[in-house]
């Protein structure tokens, strides 16, 4: 009990700021895999922002031009949101950049399939196909533009991120939609749950990509949130938006250890 007090306290003093606390534990990523990868958005990337993840303005929101979107096998239907990933060009002298150079993007985009054309002309993230359409940045890193499309080697990997997990909450009384950014360690997330000062812990739905949403009234309610990745680890972050929070604001709290 005096630990729950003490943390609480801590929460309090540390409102609107990262706590300098991690969660035990280190996410330790996957083994490599074979896939394909193109490249869209421009020279500068402003074609990326959006996306099927909700992230909206990439820059804004820390991942800037690392990303890439997901064809239908590696998407999940929205469940790899925010997962990192190690991309490095196939053994293609030809197209390769020199020491095969590896990348690091975090998914944030949905690269939809193309029925009307083969998987392996033109329908590249035709299912079953794992391919990534990389911020064109990112792919001039690991191969030559001419190339257009090439083999790649990926592998899942810990997210690094600075600072604490973001919840940007919108909506209204009765439907609070909270965007969750930043999420290190397996950077994905299968579980999220909110709790108002004057409520136990509510457990939110997946609305779309990484928004979270609960038909609640938390109006004038401190809020803490939980957050699972999909490695099952969970970040408690206790009462990071006060009570006067307004629609529209974003707030910070605890993550993942990596």
């Amino acid at each position: 009990m005096a630990g729950m007090v003490s943390l609480c306290v801590a929460s309090l003093v540390t409102l609107f700021v990262a706590t300098s606390a991690r969660i035990p534990g280190v996410y330790t990523g996957g083994a490599w895999q074979g896939a394909h990868a193109t490249f869209y958005g421009g020279n500068d990337a402003s074609g990326t922002m959006g996306g099927a993840c909700g992230y909206g303005n990439l820059y804004s929101q820390g991942y800037g031009v690392n990303t890439a979107a997901l064809s239908t096998a590696l998407f999940n239907n929205g469940l790899s949101c925010g997962a990192c990933f190690e991309i490095k060009c196939g053994q293609d002298p030809r197209w390769c950049k020199p020491g095969m150079p590896s990348i690091i993007i975090t998914a944030t985009n949905f690269c939809p399939p193309n029925f009307a054309l083969p998987s392996d002309n033109g329908g590249w993230c035709n299912p079953p196909r794992p391919h990534f359409d990389l911020a064109m940045p990112m792919f001039l890193k690991i191969a030559q533009y001419r190339a257009g499309i090439v083999p790649v080697s990926y592998r899942r990997v810990p997210c690094r991120k600075t600072d604490g997990i973001r919840f940007t909450i919108n909506g209204f009384r009765y439907f609070n939609l909270v965007l969750i950014t930043n999420v290190a360690g397996a950077g994905d997330i299968v579980r999220v749950s909110v709790k108002g000062a004057k409520t136990g812990w509510n457990s939110m739905s997946r609305n779309w990509g990484q928004n979270w949403q609960s038909n609640a009234n938390l109006v004038g309610q401190a809020l803490s949130f939980r957050v699972t990745g999909s490695d099952r680890r969970t970040s408690t972050s206790w009462n990071v938006a006060p009570s006067h929070w307004q629609f529209g604001q974003t707030f910070m709290g605890k993550n993942f250890h990596v």
